[in-house]
C-alpha cells in the first residue's frame, strides 16, 4: 500500500546557486583556490531542507546551460552574458553535488529549470498519495503552477508560502494569469520588456477582470475596470498584441520536460547521502568542511 499524505519539495537549484554565490559572506574556496561559494551554499540549503524542514521527497532542477529554446523565439531573452565566469564554472560542480547527496537531479538544456519544476508539479499533482507539492523558489514565473493549496510556491528565504489565495493577494491575479501579467509588465531578469505604459497595477486590474490578453476588450470604452489612462493602454495592447503574445509564450512554463521519474514518487524519496560518494566528492573538490554535514547516511 502506498504511503499517503506525502509532501513533495521541488527545488530551483539554479536560483539557490546564484543566491549563494552572491551572498555577502566570505567566499568559499575549493581545491586549487577555485571559488565554490555557490556550490557550498546550495549544499547547505539542501541539507537544511532535509534536516530542519524534514523533507522526504525532493527533486532538484538546474539550468545546465543558461540559453534555452526561448532564445530562438526572442533574441533579447536572457543569456550567460554578465554572469561571472567563476559562477558559470560552478554549474557542473553543483549538479555533481546534488547527485552526490543522493538527490534526484533534472538538468535542463533545451528547456529551463523552471520548466522542469512545472512539469514535475503537473505530473505529480493528481497522485492521490500526494498531499502537497512545494515549489521552492521565490520566482514569480512559477506562481503560474499554483493549484489551490495543493501546489504552492515556497519562498524559504522569507518563510512565505503562496497558495491560490496568496498568489492573488501578492500579484493581483489568478495563477493561470501570471504569464499574461508578465507579458504586459515584462520581466527584467528574463530580458523582455512588456508593453509601454502597462504597470503592475493596471495589468493586475485588467487581468483580474478579464483573465487573459485576448479577453481584454480592444477598446477602453468597453472596459469596466477603474484603470487610469485606459484609452492609452487599450491602444497599446491593440496595436502590439502580437508582441504581448510572444512575451506570454516566453513566460509560459512547459509541462513536457523530459524528466526521469522511474519509480514514481519512490524515485524522489531521499534515503540519506551515499557516504563514500559524498566523501569522495568533498575530497575531490576541496569542500572537506562539508564532508560531515549530512545527518543521514545510506550505504553505496
Amino acid at each position: 500500500m502506498r504511503e499517503a499524505g506525502l509532501e513533495i519539495h521541488l527545488v530551483d537549484a539554479t536560483y539557490e546557486l546564484f543566491r549563494a554565490h552572491h551572498s555577502p559572506r566570505p567566499p568559499v574556496l575549493g581545491r586549487d583556490g577555485i571559488v565554490l561559494s555557490g556550490v557550498a551554499g546550495l549544499v547547505e540549503t539542501l541539507l537544511a531542507l532535509l534536516r530542519e524542514e524534514a523533507a522526504t521527497h525532493v527533486g532538484c532542477a538546474t539550468d545546465r546551460v543558461i540559453r534555452s529554446f526561448r532564445n530562438e523565439l526572442y533574441p533579447g531573452y536572457k543569456t550567460e552574458a554578465g554572469v561571472p565566469p567563476e559562477l558559470l564554472a560552478q554549474f557542473p560542480i553543483a549538479e555533481r553535488a546534488i547527485e552526490a547527496l543522493g538527490l534526484v537531479l533534472w538538468p535542463m538544456v533545451e528547456l529551463e529549470a523552471d520548466d522542469a519544476l512545472a512539469t514535475a508539479a503537473a505530473r505529480l499533482a493528481d497522485d492521490p498519495a500526494v498531499e502537497r507539492i512545494l515549489i521552492c523558489s521565490p520566482d514569480k514565473d512559477l506562481a503560474q503552477c499554483v493549484r489551490a493549496d495543493r501546489v504552492v510556491l515556497r519562498d524559504r528565504r522569507r518563510d512565505l508560502t503562496y497558495d491560490d489565495a496568496g498568489v492573488r493577494a501578492k500579484w493581483g491575479v489568478l495563477p493561470a494569469s501570471i504569464p499574461d501579467l508578465l507579458a504586459l509588465v515584462g520581466d527584467a531578469a528574463d530580458g523582455y520588456p512588456g508593453l509601454p505604459g502597462w504597470g503592475a497595477r493596471s495589468a493586475a486590474l485588467a487581468l483580474a477582470r478579464y483573465g487573459s490578453l485576448e479577453a481584454i476588450p480592444p477598446r477602453a470604452s468597453d472596459w469596466d475596470v477603474p484603470v487610469r489612462n485606459a484609452a492609452g493602454l487599450a491602444a497599446v495592447l491593440r496595436d502590439r498584441l502580437d508582441e504581448a503574445l510572444l512575451y506570454r509564450e516566453l513566460a509560459r512554463l512547459r509541462t513536457d520536460a523530459p524528466l526521469l521519474l522511474n519509480g514514481g514518487l519512490d524515485a524522489l524519496r531521499w534515503a540519506g547521502a551515499p557516504r563514500s560518494r559524498w566523501l569522495a566528492f568533498c575530497e575531490e573538490t576541496g569542500l572537506t568542511r562539508l564532508a560531515g554535514r549530512p545527518h543521514r547516511w545510506r550505504p553505496d
